[in-house]
């Protein structure tokens, strides 16, 4: 609990020592950080989207194996398939996250 509390106190100053360096930015009607910080959060979340649902699917995909070992192959098929579009999710973000840095 006193570890949770360190962490959010330390968060919450970060935050609010952060916040006069982007307000320059801002007073100038310059955008840039802000650009830049979506892009970063934008990569984050992809790539964590993509790892739990992967995750996920190959879990359930190895959990359909092993009770039912003879339909493996027609298993693994369907399964890297999703796996490629589950990637391909997040190679678009990151590439949004390069057009949104282009920008700048």
């Amino acid at each position: 609990m006193l570890a949770r509390m360190k962490t959010f106190a330390l968060t919450a100053i970060a935050f609010l020592v952060a916040q006069p360096a982007l307000a320059e930015d801002a007073a100038a009607g310059n955008s840039d950080g802000w650009i830049a910080m979506a892009a970063g959060l934008s990569i984050a979340i992809a790539a964590f989207g993509a790892a739990a649902g992967q995750g996920r699917a190959v879990a359930a995909a190895m959990e359909s194996i092993g009770r039912n070992p003879n339909s493996a192959d027609r298993i693994q098929t369907p399964m890297i398939i999703g796996l490629a579009l589950m990637e391909a999710l997040a190679i678009y973000a990151l590439v949004i996250a390069f057009f949104l840095q282009g920008k700048i």
